[in-house]
């Protein structure tokens, strides 16, 4: 489908893309990009439309995995170091 074309029927191209249809979009016989339904657990992290203006305009960028939160990390020290260094604070005062 033309770029031109596309202008004037947006709103039908997105329902088809909703339903599940992929829309080419070209210009000259050239494809300039694909319309199409959302990827699995795109539309969750673009519900918030501040989050999704963010990300079009490259301020943030998405998770590459839906993931379970941040990564575990590992301790930056023992506990002993951090009682040991608790201690020494609190006799300064």
């Amino acid at each position: 489908m033309d770029v031109r074309v596309l202008a004037e029927r947006l709103g039908e191209y997105v329902r088809l893309a909703a339903s599940g249809e992929t829309v080419l979009v070209t210009e000259d016989d050239q494809v300039l990009a694909e319309i199409g339904p959302p990827r699995q657990g795109c539309a969750a992290a673009a519900a918030d439309a501040l989050l999704a203006d963010a990300v079009r305009h490259g301020w943030v960028q998405p998770p590459l995995g839906a993931g379970d939160g941040p990564p575990p990390r590992a301790p930056v020290a023992r506990w002993e170091e951090l009682a040991a260094e608790l201690d020494r604070d609190r006799g300064e005062r």
